[in-house]
Order: structure tokens, then sequence, then C-alpha cells
């Protein structure tokens, strides 16, 4: 009100007895002010203008007002235009949406549409190198149980099973997490100037990806810093989800082969199988989950195909046929 008060009160003709060249630096330093109050609207920003300036000032006063306030495409608290708007696709493609940057025109919100749908992209594709990881995983222990068998002892395969790799990775993003929280939680507390149980509090929302907006990065240098730690921090804890799992399944995994190798081996398990290590050791896998019955269908089905004489076994006059792949 007293900005307000001020330009009104500059903004007498030329022919008042208040010197105008006296007021000019109070005119133009209120102004800018002005432009920059969250609480000043358009209409009362064009109804200052023209301003009793030169063409010069006068111009550049109106620059700047288009700049400040004719932005269609974002609202918001903002800081600068290229950071902000880093910032607010980091925000959007991570599905944190503090909303304190939110599109204000149907270009911005037709691409923040896209930038969702690239976030939830992002998020499947992390998974399913999740998934690809663990399946990986999975394969190389069952080549490794294929072959171990003619080497060494099943208290050597428990130890090979029971290796803590696994909880040695969890241990590690756990502590990572708990060091960008902290990390978070100070640089809130000291650039943004929220109370600690504040920043603890906006730190959590974040990471999660729950971003509640209540609570947000509005300074500068603290949507910089936003920028690397939203992106890590959010990693960090799906990473974390990932490990959990993978270590849960290797403790399930262990107790399985476990008990596949503890128990002894009964008359009727003998009636199933032949007693050749061929056998024994398909049998054993099968109990352990490593191997299906279609698996092995498949497999024999490639077998019989490649067996031209139909011996059951193949022979150097099986590899030379024409038919041989």
């Amino acid at each position: 009100m007293t900005t307000m008060f001020l330009l009104l009160f500059i903004r007498r003709p030329l022919c008042s007895p208040f010197n105008f060249a006296t007021y000019k630096v109070a005119l133009v330093t209120s102004y800018a002010i002005f432009l920059n109050h969250p609480m000043a609207n358009d209409a009362a920003k064009e109804a200052l203008l023209p301003l009793p300036l030169d063409p010069f000032q006068n111009n550049a006063l109106k620059r700047r007002l288009r700049l400040s306030s004719s932005d269609p495409s974002i609202k918001g608290r903002k800081t600068n235009g290229i950071l902000d708007a880093i910032y607010f696709c980091v925000v959007t493609m991570t599905t944190v949406g503090y909303g304190d940057l939110v599109p204000d025109s149907v270009l911005a919100k037709f691409l923040s549409c896209i930038f969702v749908f690239t976030g939830m992209a992002l998020v499947g594709f992390v998974l399913s190198k999740a998934v690809d990881y663990i399946v990986e995983k999975e394969e190389i222990l069952l080549v490794k149980a294929m072959h171990m068998r003619e080497k060494v002892g099943p208290s050597e395969i428990l130890k090979e099973a029971e290796s803590n790799r696994a909880r040695y990775k969890f241990l590690m993003a756990l502590m990572l997490l708990l060091v960008l929280t902290v990390v978070g939680t100070l640089f809130l507390s000291q650039v943004e100037e929220l109370n600690y149980f504040d920043a603890f509090y906006c730190v959590c929302a974040t990471v999660t990806t729950l971003g509640y907006g209540d609570k947000s990065f509005l300074t500068e240098g603290g949507r910089l810093f936003a920028i690397f730690w939203i992106l890590i921090s959010t990693l960090s804890l799906a990473q974390l989800f990932l490990y959990l799992a993978e270590l849960s399944t290797e403790r399930r995994r262990r107790s399985l082969i476990n008990w596949v190798l503890m128990r002894k081996t009964t008359i009727s398990d003998l009636e199933i199988m032949i007693k050749l290590a061929a056998e024994f050791i398909v049998y054993k896998l099968k109990e352990m989950g490593k191997i299906t019955e279609e698996d092995i269908s498949m497999v024999m089905e490639k077998f019989k195909s490649l067996d031209i004489d139909q011996s059951g076994t193949l022979s150097p006059s099986d590899v030379c046929s024409p038919n041989y792949l």
C-alpha cells in the first residue's frame, strides 16, 4: 500500500508545485519493488502506465512489466527462468509435484501431461531394470548350481548361497538414504529457513514423492540444490526397496536350498528318478524351484529333434546330418 500511495502521489502533473526531478529516483525504485511484489496484479500495474518518465526509462519499465507479469506458461513463486524450468521438469518427472510452480497455459499443461507420463515411464523403466537384474542373478546361480555339484559338496554350496553381498548392498543403500535425508534437512533449515521438524517433514514428503506442497524449495539456491538432490534421493529410495526385495528373496532361497540338500533321499525318490548323476541333479534342481517341467520338456524336444537315429544319444552321425541345427 505504501508503494501504491507513493506511485500515485508522484504521478502528479508537471505543473504541480512538487519538483518531479526530486522524486525521480524514488519513483523508479518504488515501481521496481511493486513489479516484484506478489500481491500486485496486472490491472494495477497497467493502471500505472504510462509513467511521467522520459521515453527510455518508460520503455524499460514496460519491458520489465511484461517480463515479470505476462509469462502465461508457468505461475507460482519464481526465481530464475532457466533454473525454474529445470526444477519444474525434475519435480514433474519424479512425480514429486510440490505445486509451487504450476502450468498456466494450454501448451504448458499439455507438455506437463507428457512429462507426467514420461516420469511414470521412467519409474517403469527402473523397475523393469530391477526385475532384469534379479532374473540375471537367478540365471547365474542356476549355472553355478549345475556345475558346482561335480567339484564341491553341500557345505560349499551353502557357503556360496549364503553370500552376504545382498545384505551389504542393502546396508549401503540405507546409509546413502540416511545421509541424503540429513543433508536435505540441514539444507532446508539453513537455506530455506525452515525449522528442523518442517525440514525433515519436507524431506520425507519429497523422497517418497508425496509432494504435499506446503513446504518446498523457494529460493534460487534451494532449487539448484533440489534439482540434483531430488533425483538422487528418489532413486536411492527405489534402490533401497530393490535390495530389500532381493535380500528377502535370497533368504527364502537359502532356506529352500538348505532343506533340499539336508533332506535324505527316500525310496520313493529313487522310484521317481533314475540313479544317474544327471537325473539326480535335475531332480534336485526341480525341488529347489530352479527349473520347471516345462523347461525340461523344451530341452527334451530340442534333443529329440537333434537325435536323428533315435538312439537316445547324440552321435557323430547326428552331428554330421544335414538336419542338424
